[in-house]
């Protein structure tokens, strides 16, 4: 395992001097001697070893004084897998502050969904990581505003509000401890774009003034936001990464308005804390296409975090297959398509929901009551590039339908306004803070919820990535054809040598059969 890899001197020496780009986000070196930082896999000549010091975040590297190498942009790395293996506090703390919830609610907040004191909480983000969760969402505000420096053309003020600093002053000092460059130099730096992507950013809509919520703590109140704007980003991901089942499934299951797969990519509406937003996302070799639409740009880097969760594109895939092969039964699959990722989620609520909807049901009628549901309730959007139509619907404006309007069983009713009554009243907290194993005992205390869907909710709405479905029928149809045992019993005693990573073995069960979900659209 690599928790706390980065005390391992003699290990991140070698994964240095290797150049290799798995080890990105796992740990950053601080160079002594240059007063810089970097990922592991920095292109230029690997320093002395007596000259490394090894941080487990950008943020510990930065209060320790150190820059951000301008060669290989440690701020970019892809996020440590850690946080999406872990249930712990530590990487539930990390997941809310990728998530933006300091910079909304503050550390009061913060430590208040996880449940523990604000010194806690400080104390175990220190112990662990070198840095308390202000310094982490600070590391964040930076990384988010180099995003919106070199990618728009917003003034320096609005990249400040929108990057979620408190003040113009604390964003230019922040970016130029971080970067060693002015907003300004770093704008420079940013080669000329051509006459089209220049004409397109001119072309967006004037600002529309909007108060800004400011988190706890703070005075400043900036006098606007920026109006909305579409923004072309690269999202890395660790090599390799095998797009066929991802992207297949969500383009099999999408609900018609909230999702689609158009012209190569896969869009969907995004509910955002301070707007909405829509998303395409397409596969490339190196990394994913990111386009975004935001109505409000202080939703940037939530919506970048929703979407690398969904496409699990922090996880590590050596790690996982090289676990999965070790069953010769199993292994077979991986060597034929490796880096199979498992398909998640933007929003655990509306995940619930659909996986309530699509109970005993096939594929095509889940996506028709899922869809009535979205036309009936859900919140309209403009979408001019495509057929998007709505925002999937909240736990609120669910709990206020009428039950006999529900084309479903009338056992499924019950479940249905059972799980949208307790989510819109918040007896049950679905999210990334959530504690894997408290939220399985909250949804199996619900009628209707039997181990299969709560099993499906833990893998891919709370992102377990050791969820396993042993009584699923396609699972149990791969394990026969494979060799291994098919009853539940036999097939969970059999999938305890996959151990952390049994969702990602269900992928590649699941991936044995000729469903849509697991091929790429055409």
């Amino acid at each position: 395992m690599l928790n706390g890899m980065y005390t391992d001197r003699e290990r991140c020496v070698r994964a240095v001097r290797s150049k290799d780009a798995r080890f990105d986000g796992w740990f950053f070196t601080a160079v002594l001697t240059t007063g810089i930082y970097c990922r592991p896999s920095c292109p230029v000549v690997a320093p002395k070893p007596e000259n490394m010091v090894f941080h487990a975040s950008a943020a510990a590297c930065q209060q320790a004084g150190f820059r951000a190498c301008k060669r290989c942009r440690p701020d970019t790395s892809p996020g440590s897998p850690e946080w999406n293996r872990r249930a712990d506090l530590v990487a539930r703390a990390m997941r809310l502050i990728a998530d933006g919830v300091v910079d909304r609610e503050g550390v009061p907040g913060l430590a208040g969904r996880l449940g523990y004191s604000t010194r806690q909480v400080e104390r175990q983000l220190l112990a662990e990581l070198g840095a308390g969760p202000l310094a982490l969402a600070r590391a964040q505000r930076a990384q988010t505003a180099r995003l919106l420096v070199e990618s728009t053309e917003l003034s320096m003020a609005d990249v400040a509000f929108a990057a979620g600093f408190a003040s113009v002053r604390t964003f230019n000092d922040t970016v130029r401890e971080v970067f060693a460059l002015s907003p300004t130099e770093l704008r420079a730096r940013v080669p000329k774009r051509n006459d089209a992507t220049a004409a397109a950013l001119r072309a967006l809509p004037p600002r529309t003034p909007t108060p800004r919520t400011q988190p706890p703590g703070t005075t400043a109140t900036p006098a606007a936001t920026p109006a909305p704007a579409t923004l072309h980003l690269r999202l890395p991901f660790r090599a390799p990464l095998n797009p066929d089942n991802l992207f297949g499934h969500l383009a099999a299951t999408a609900v018609p308005g909230v999702e689609e797969w158009r012209d190569g990519a896969y869009r969907r509406t995004l509910r955002l804390p301070y707007g909405h937003g829509i998303v395409g996302l397409a596969p490339r070799p190196d990394h994913i296409a990111c386009r975004l639409t935001l109505s409000d740009l202080r939703d940037l880097t939530v919506a970048i975090s929703r979407c690398r969760r969904m496409l699990d594109l922090d996880a590590d895939p050596v790690a996982v297959d090289d676990q999965l092969r070790t069953d010769p039964l199993l292994a077979p699959l991986v060597d034929k398509a490796s880096g199979r990722r498992v398909p998640r989620t933007v929003d655990e609520a509306e995940f619930a929901v659909r996986a309530v909807l699509g109970q005993q049901v096939s594929t095509a009628a889940a996506r028709t009551h899922a869809a009535r549901l979205v036309a009936a309730h859900g919140d309209a959007v403009d979408d001019p590039e495509g057929g998007l139509t709505h925002l999937f619907p909240t736990p609120e404006a669910l709990a206020a339908v009428d039950p006999e309007s529900l084309a479903m069983p009338r056992t499924r009713r019950t479940t249905f306004t059972t799980l949208v009554e307790q989510l819109a009243d918040g007896r049950l907290r679905l999210g990334v803070e959530s504690d894997w194993t408290q939220a399985r005992a909250r949804l199996l205390a619900l009628p209707g919820f039997g181990p299969w869907t709560v099993d499906v909710i833990a893998m891919r709405a709370l992102g377990d990535p050791d969820a396993f479905l042993p009584t699923d029928l396609g699972v149990r149809r791969a394990a026969r054809e494979l060799g291994l045992p098919s009853t539940p019993a036999a097939l969970t005693d059999r999938a305890a040598a996959w151990r952390p990573w049994r969702a990602y073995a269900v992928q590649y069960l699941w991936a044995t059969d000729s469903h849509p979900i697991n091929f790429l659209p055409a």
